[in-house]
């Protein structure tokens, strides 16, 4: 069924939700999924999903990358860089340079 709101679709958990792009994602799961606490919880779920695609679950991990390096994942914005630094900053570390 298709309204305003995209394509009425249900995941694989029976979750029904509106989807206006071809993007497979159920929202309803990507909440349940969401980290309580840690850096990832502070992301948007593409900015997630785009760490987590590359292995990146750490801050030690994410320390090893250039912010450049970051900024081309796909799903990550320039909304997503301050809270990185913040979060790295509070462990004592940085991007690399």
């Amino acid at each position: 069924m298709v309204n305003a709101k995209g394509t009425l679709r249900t995941c694989e958990q029976g979750h029904s939700y509106y989807k206006s792009s071809d993007c497979p994602t159920c929202p309803v799961c990507e909440k349940e999924r969401k980290p309580k606490e840690g850096f990832l919880s502070l992301l948007s779920a593409p900015a997630r999903r785009a760490l987590e695609n590359q292995g990146i679950t750490t801050l030690q991990l994410l320390s090893q990358y250039s912010e450049k390096e970051i900024l081309k994942l796909h799903g990550i914005g320039p909304s997503a860089m301050p809270k990185l630094r913040q979060a790295l900053e509070e462990e004592g570390l940085s991007f690399k340079e």
